[in-house]
């Protein structure tokens, strides 16, 4: 045992030594030019294969979204590729095919992004691609009404999977008042009214230089991106701040814990369970401290993994936390079945009672999950592709300042920064418990929503006041040179 335990030290030792050699490198990447108009152009040069992206990221999605607006940022992401008024003028999607050109757009929470990926030569063509098509949209009827049949069939493909329910329950509650803010495939109801007025409101708020960057990213030279950009947006006009006058409302506090028990016909039992976490602009420090403990959490030989997976309670258990600028969810999930759920949640419930205790996890560990995350960011980098991606959504949902500067932020985490993380955002704080198992198994287990209630902390919780937040809506920083921050461990997407 005392030679394993020096073995594992040196590995530590060596990796840390590693990292921080790596750490060096791990400085921003990119280059990056802000044009007259406000847009934004980032480059990011990586000469080993003859290949770039060119990505379009916008600041919209779910979190601009009032009720009546739900889903629509992610039905005008389905029509972006579609006829405009100069492909179809030109007729030059033949050209594009011809280059091999790869693309696709995403959805999610608090950015909504289209990239494109050629050949070195068809770097220009891509440019002009991605400028007409987010300049000159044409909104075709025919087409548009296509598109949300497609996007409707596509919601009704996630609702035939289980997981949506007990996520989409537990996320009703946990964003109780503005739920849509927080849901970025969109309803069913809200899909099929829309019109093509309304995807001309989207763009004409939303789609406006100063509230866009472009990426570039691959074997490309900065100075001649630079030029190029100039060249084919630099006339395009600048709109009106889309948050100045419409700011984006602040998630309010949970006040109290809900339970949510959903049945579906499925074998296992999933927990999940849900906290309100910081805000890049609020509260950045509680973000670098929650990257760093879920990690620890995650690891396979965490106090947290043994107790619920290696004793059998669970099959699986994680705990995760989304870095967002408007409140980032917390969760922590699990699978179990009807013999032992109950136990396991009492396990679960034990273990958040520990998280801010000095021997929970060790300093080896501590030092290692920085390493991991500090090596898994600069690997993340190796495929230009997807990193344009990372980038993209680091520029929208925390700006590149708190990206540029993550790894570092993550090295100067300390126990202290993640027991006051621990304490004001999860330990004592309201939640919401959500559990889903077949209704044969919870009569089996005699589940009900005060077994989800009851916690070992309940007196605390009562005296435990409110987070304190500083504004009750949110400004968005105008596109203005930036740094970067981290997806690495890669955060989740929308669609």
């Amino acid at each position: 045992m005392k030679l394993n335990s020096l073995i594992h030290r040196a590995v530590i030792l060596l990796a840390a030594l590693f990292s921080l050699s790596l750490s060096i490198q791990a400085k921003p990447q990119w280059q990056i030019k802000t044009l007259k108009n406000g847009l934004q152009v980032i480059v990011i040069e990586n000469h080993v294969v003859p290949l770039v992206t060119v990505e379009m990221a916008v600041k919209n999605g779910a979190w601009t979204e009032p009720p009546e607006f739900n889903g629509l940022s992610h039905l005008y992401e389905h029509m972006f590729f579609k006829s405009n008024e100069k492909s179809r003028a030109e007729g030059y999607h033949d050209r594009a095919g011809e280059l091999g050109m790869l693309s696709n757009a995403q959805t999610q929470h608090e950015v909504v992004n289209y990239y494109t990926t050629t050949v070195r030569t068809g770097t220009r063509e891509a440019l002009r691609l991605l400028n007409d098509a987010i300049r000159y949209p044409l909104f075709d009827e025919q087409e548009f009404k296509q598109e949300i049949e497609v996007v409707l069939d596509e919601l009704n493909r996630h609702a035939s999977n289980p997981f949506y329910y007990i996520i989409n329950g537990v996320d009703q509650k946990l964003w109780y008042k503005y739920y849509s803010r927080k849901n970025p495939g969109g309803l069913p109801t809200t899909v099929s009214k829309a019109t093509t007025t309304m995807m001309r409101a989207i763009q004409h708020k939303f789609y406006v230089p100063n509230n866009a960057a472009i990426i570039i990213a691959g074997d490309v030279n900065a100075t001649e991106i630079f030029y190029q950009a100039d060249a084919i947006f630099g006339d395009w006009e600048r709109g009106a701040d889309p948050f100045a006058a419409d700011p984006i409302p602040r998630h309010p506090g949970l006040l109290k814990d809900e339970a949510v028990i959903v049945n579906q016909a499925v074998n296992a039992v999933t927990i999940n369970m849900a906290y309100h976490g910081p805000s890049t602009d609020l509260d950045p420090q509680a973000t670098y401290a929650a990257d760093v403990f879920s990690y620890i959490l995650r690891q396979p030989d965490s106090k947290f993994s043994r107790a619920l997976i290696d004793t059998g309670l669970t099959t699986g258990a994680a705990v995760g936390y989304l870095t967002q600028r408007n409140v980032g969810p917390i969760t922590i999930t699990a699978q179990t079945n009807a013999d032992k759920l109950k136990a396991a949640i009492a396990a679960i419930n034990q273990q958040i009672q520990q998280f801010d205790a000095p021997d929970f996890y060790t300093d080896e560990e501590l030092s290692s999950a920085k390493t991991q995350l500090d090596v898994t960011e600069i690997y993340s980098r190796e495929k230009p592709s997807e990193y344009a991606h990372t980038v993209s959504f680091w520029w929208a949902s925390s700006g590149l300042d708190y990206y540029a500067t993550y790894v570092e932020k993550l090295r100067q985490v300390t126990r202290a920064d993640i027991q006051s993380y621990v304490r004001r955002y999860i330990k004592n704080r309201p939640r919401i418990f959500g559990v889903m198992i077949a209704p044969g198994d919870q009569q089996k287990a005699g589940l009900t929503a005060k077994d989800l209630l009851a916690r070992p902390d309940a007196v605390q919780l009562a005296k435990m006041p409110e987070t304190p937040i500083k504004t009750t809506t949110q400004t968005v920083p105008s596109a203005a040179p930036g740094k970067v921050n981290n997806p690495a461990p890669v955060k989740p997407k929308g669609e």
